[in-house]
């Protein structure tokens, strides 16, 4: 059995599948975070591990398990502290080592260092990443970046916690100028022992530690293995693993991948190698979009996720003319403003709390296909929407994200494919298929297929219109 672990923003999950990508079962766990001003957030590194412990329990996982694959959320940076506690076998796992409180992807407070960061790399650097947050921590808490042995994120960590190998992911080739090579470091004055050694998607960080094994129940020994940045597990899960096939993440935050022949070179964009060889992967990220419609939840005050879809779904498409612009924490792609702040527009006495529900979600949809359509200018064209994440579920979403992007969108037909993209990346490590293609050809089913209706496309291009027109005007 393969053990795949997701540590996303809000939720910690843990699947177990068998060698041919079925899932036998699932765990998971909520997690916490803390929103504080100036673009704070951070989380509680231990609750990662502790969420863990839970899940094993819960999935009964034990001897069967033959590897252990591992992603989550990022940018997130985890000081872990010099003073790593090295406790007794019988002791939690949860003990195995201390760390600060990491600041999460959505932490955009280190703009300052990132300017820094940006002029010593010669390329623009977005506060949100990793390098800019721990040179923010040197320059504004210096008692804390003393302390620090290693910089982490939070894959890395409970990597580290169960193979106490210490490593950063390095997703892909093309992503040199988000990370960090030894001139750099140098050149602002960082410790090079703070940041680990890299590590591919589908490496092996390390052995299960005969301390971990003890306290979980588990083979010591058994590989720990690299499933790079959830993206990428999510890409691999979804299957868009050929040309003008799009990964559409679609959790607290947005991701838009689309395989491409050949790579990007507008700015606005991310592009780098895809996991499918020989492609590339030219993509966009929305910040805050399963976090917008939480906002608007408590906003009209729907009790749960079930009665603010439902009361969506009451209003007529385009609600009445609101339009969202979705930027609650800044924005990365296509405007990367860290400070860029939402705005709701065409409201009137009319306008109710189902217009403004319908408005959320088809705002962050309209951000999908601003992204969509950045990439389409690059060159590389998405043909079809492979959607994954919570509100990729819910078949009233999936519709709106056909109609307002004009894209078939297919939702899958094994859900949590941020997982079952673990399960594949393991399979692939352990040697049972060629590469990450035939591991996503073999693991990822599409299921229902969603298609725009023409009906809808007209009063979404005059919405996208306006949609466009705010986010060119959006402030800081």
């Amino acid at each position: 059995m393969l053990l795949a672990v997701d540590i996303g923003t809000s939720v910690f999950k843990a699947a177990l599948f068998d060698a041919q990508g079925n899932r036998r079962a699932l765990a998971s766990v909520p997690l916490a975070s803390s929103l504080g001003a100036k673009a704070r957030h951070e989380a509680d590194c231990a609750q990662w591990l502790r969420a863990f412990e839970i899940c094993v329990a819960r999935l009964r996982a034990g001897s069967k398990v033959e590897a252990i694959a591992i992603c989550g959320n990022g940018p997130t940076l985890a000081p872990v502290l010099k003073s790593r506690v090295r406790s007794s076998m019988d002791a939690p796992f949860s003990a195995t080592l201390r760390a600060a409180p990491a600041r999460l992807w959505l932490d955009r407070r280190a703009v300052e260092a990132a300017a820094i960061v940006s002029r010593e790399a010669g390329a623009f650097v977005d506060a949100s990443f990793a390098l800019p947050k721990a040179l923010d921590i040197k320059m504004r808490e210096p008692a804390l970046y003393e302390k620090t042995e290693v910089f982490l994120g939070c894959p890395e960590l409970l990597a580290c916690a169960l193979s106490g190998e210490a490593r950063t992911v390095f997703p892909a080739d093309g992503l040199e100028r988000w990370f960090w090579d030894d001139a750099l470091l140098e050149r602002l004055g960082l410790d090079r022992e703070k940041f680990p050694p890299f590590i591919r998607p589908g490496e092996i960080f390390g052995p299960l530690s005969a301390r971990a094994a003890f306290g979980l129940g588990f083979q010591a020994g058994i590989p720990v293995i690299s499933g790079g940045s959830d993206f990428i597990a999510a890409i691999v899960g979804s299957g868009a693993t050929v040309p003008g096939a799009a990964c559409n993440r679609c959790g607290t935050s947005d991701g838009v991948n689309v395989c491409a022949r050949e790579p990007a070179t507008d700015g606005r964009l991310m592009s780098y190698r895809h996991p499918a060889k020989p492609f590339f992967n030219v993509s966009g990220i929305i910040s805050t979009t399963g976090k917008a419609i939480e906002w608007a939840l408590a906003l009209v005050g729907a009790r749960n996720y079930a009665e603010f879809f439902a009361l969506a779904k009451s209003a007529r498409p385009g609600s009445g003319g609101t339009v969202f612009l979705p930027y609650l924490s800044g924005e990365r792609a296509p405007v990367w403003k860290a400070l860029a702040r939402g705005a709701l527009r065409g409201l009137g006495l009319e306008t109710g709390r189902a217009e403004i529900a319908r408005a959320t979600i088809e705002g962050i949809n309209f951000a999908a296909r601003d992204i969509i359509e950045t990439i389409a200018e690059s060159g590389a064209l998405a043909r079809e929407l492979r959607v994954c994440g919570a509100q990729a579920r819910d078949d009233f979403f999936c519709q709106i994200k056909a109609d307002v992007t004009g894209k078939a969108v297919i939702s899958p037909a094994q859900s949590e494919t941020e997982l079952l993209g673990l399960a594949a990346i393991a399979s692939r490590a352990l040697g049972r298929h060629e590469d990450f293609a035939r591991a996503a050809k073999a693991f990822a089913k599409p299921g229902k297929i969603f298609r725009p209706a023409k009906k809808c496309a007209a009063l979404y291009d005059d919405l996208f219109s306006k949609y466009r027109a705010m986010r060119d005007a959006a402030w800081e």
